[in-house]
């Protein structure tokens, strides 16, 4: 019997701002994307999958109207298309850092605003129209949100008196001396699927096996793994010295007296931690970078 071929799973990845950490996500997960400049259908090492191209913001329409199986795009995005989509996993990844990002409510600094509320018959600026309007709605203002292009924060003061824009860390609009008034949304990149296609047993298991992988290279980002020998009687004081995500693995050397132990450690205090095992009587320290973490 010849055995049935896979169903194609049509994957959309985000261009632009979040192309380089998804593609840099998917490798950590064991996939290589390679794309060119001159296609908007990059090339992966899966033969099950075929990926494009599109603007986060188009990613949730795609997917609804079924163009696409499924997407990688923002939470703040599926809400602006309000499309009707199965939500997958949340994958809390920025294009800056492994987090959720912002869109909030700012005006200058020596704007008189202090509460969405200040802003009736006002004019705000944004990328994300639908959702401010609703966002007014829901605080009962009534005020004209304006279609932005890009380059919002220059539309202070003289052709908006606020603007809803997206931020990670606030540095941009600090730098542009506005100041945050409310927070409208809270954003992270969504795999989404199409309905239809998730109903697909084939489509969806691919899913289900794609999101492992990549949940496990989120998981594994600020973490290292740490390998080191130890005398057993040296070996309470070095466990002592050394925080574990779970617990280490010891296991038995050939040379009896002597444990190996393994373990994963958050990246940022193996440098602090080294010294201290070695002075616990720990040698052999091996530090080696994790692609992926599957709980």
């Amino acid at each position: 019997m010849t055995p049935t071929t896979p169903p194609i799973l049509k994957l959309g990845i985000p261009k632009g701002s979040l192309e380089s950490a998804t593609i840099d996500l998917f490798r950590r997960a064991g996939f290589v994307i390679t794309t060119s400049a001159r296609s908007y259908f990059p090339t992966i090492d899966d033969p099950e999958i075929e990926c494009m191209l599109i603007r986060a913001q188009e990613i949730a329409r795609y997917v609804e109207d079924g163009v696409l199986d499924a997407g990688l795009t923002g939470y703040d995005w599926v809400i602006e298309n309000d499309a009707t989509v199965e939500t997958v996993a949340d994958l809390v990844y920025a294009k800056q850092s492994f987090g959720k990002v912002r869109w909030v409510l700012a005006v200058p600094e020596a704007s008189p605003v202090v509460s969405v509320r200040d802003l009736e018959g006002k004019i705000i600026a944004t990328e994300l129209v639908g959702a401010t309007q609703r966002y007014l709605a829901a605080n009962g203002v009534s005020a004209k949100v304006e279609f932005s292009w890009g380059a919002t924060e220059a539309k202070l003061p003289e052709l908006a008196d606020a603007i809803v824009e997206v931020t990670e860390t606030g540095s941009s609009l600090r730098a542009n001396k506005l100041r945050i008034v409310e927070t409208v949304l809270e954003s992270n990149t969504q795999l989404i699927a199409n309905t239809g296609s998730w109903k697909i047993e084939a489509k969806r298991r691919k899913l289900e096996d794609i999101t492992m992988l990549l949940q496990g290279a989120i998981c594994a980002l600020d973490k290292v793994g740490l390998m080191l020998n130890v005398k057993t009687s040296d070996l309470d004081q070095v466990l002592a010295a050394l925080p574990a995500l779970r617990t280490p693995t010891i296991s038995h050397l050939s040379d009896e007296g002597w444990l190996a132990v393994n373990t994963i450690l958050n990246e940022s205090v193996v440098r602090s931690i080294i010294p201290r095992l070695k002075e616990a009587g720990a040698q052999g320290i091996v530090e080696y970078p994790l692609n992926k973490i599957v709980m």
